[in-house]
């Protein structure tokens, strides 16, 4: 999504904080045994457009659904764009832009 890790940080620095602005981080860190989560981001048009950019880029599917995140579509049912996109890991991502109007 076009974010950069930052440096390891906690005890033993297990952890790998990701900036996503100046009031926001996630923190991640390694695990033999991996659960998928779903991560929903609301950003503007232009951070949406940069992002399916890159996704298209790496040959990523998407799709705008949670039941069917590989039809392509951006169309969302709660905001004016939006997408959902699984990793290896089973980790669930979900883009959307502000609400319909």
């Amino acid at each position: 999504m076009g974010l950069e890790p930052g440096e390891r940080e906690g005890v033993d620095g297990k952890f790998v904080a990701v900036r996503v602005n100046d009031t926001l981080r996630l923190f991640f860190v390694t695990s033999d045994k991996v659960m998928g989560q779903h991560l929903a981001f609301v950003v503007n048009d232009s951070t949406f457009d940069a992002i399916l950019g890159r996704l298209r880029q790496m040959g990523v599917v998407y799709g705008n659904s949670p039941r069917d995140p590989t039809n392509g579509r951006t169309d969302h049912p709660l905001a004016s764009r939006g997408l959902f996109w699984t990793d290896p890991d089973g980790h669930l991502f979900e883009l959307m832009t502000g609400p319909r109007s």
